[in-house]
């Protein structure tokens, strides 16, 4: 079996997870989330502790196995918790500020950057003197967060020869030589 898949989800005490007609609903103090189980993978809720049973050893089934019970995981841990990711902006004249829901970004193009995000993500953009920028989201949805954090980051791609652009933190970015001079 998969292990993913039969490890059991133990859900804490303020979280409530309700199942109606393949449709999960998770819901804490940061949140609310939904997701639709595929109808081949059994859902059961007991005493706070949910598991997921696949019908087959058949390769659909297994994949999806572990996919919805990693799915569901990520939705309690996001309403109990939230995710953070921080993007750090490395290059010279890179700035960004954040205003509401309102994110503006200067990336060396020849105007800034204005990205309207999503309410259910809170964002935070702050420079230090002596410091690269960075841009710090917090949501519930992991699957938003990151998609929201790859938009970001696509605008400006660390490139491999100065290492300038939009990484996350702590990234390790493969580094290049350049053209040496030849006489």
């Amino acid at each position: 079996m998969s292990r993913i898949g039969k490890a059991p989800i133990n859900i804490p005490s303020g979280v409530t997870v309700t199942v109606a007609d393949q449709l999960v609903t998770v819901k804490g103090p940061k949140g609310e989330l939904q997701q639709e189980i595929d109808p081949v993978i059994d859902v059961q809720l007991e005493d706070n502790v949910m598991t997921f049973t696949r019908p087959s050893d058949n390769k659909e089934h297994r994949s999806k196995h572990g996919l919805y019970r990693s799915l569901v995981n990520n939705m309690i841990v996001g309403v109990t918790e939230g995710y953070t990711i921080e993007l750090e902006l490395v290059g010279v004249g890179f700035r960004s500020s954040a205003a509401g829901q309102e994110l503006t970004l200067a990336l060396g193009y020849s105007h800034p950057i204005v990205m309207l995000l999503p309410n259910e993500i809170k964002v935070e953009a702050e420079t230090k003197k002596g410091a690269n920028p960075y841009v710090k989201l917090h949501s519930h949805d992991k699957q938003l967060i990151g998609a929201v954090a790859s938009k970001i980051r696509s605008l400006r791609k660390p490139e491999p020869y100065k290492g300038k652009g939009v990484r996350y933190k702590n990234e390790q970015i493969r580094r290049k030589a350049g053209k040496t001079a030849s006489k």
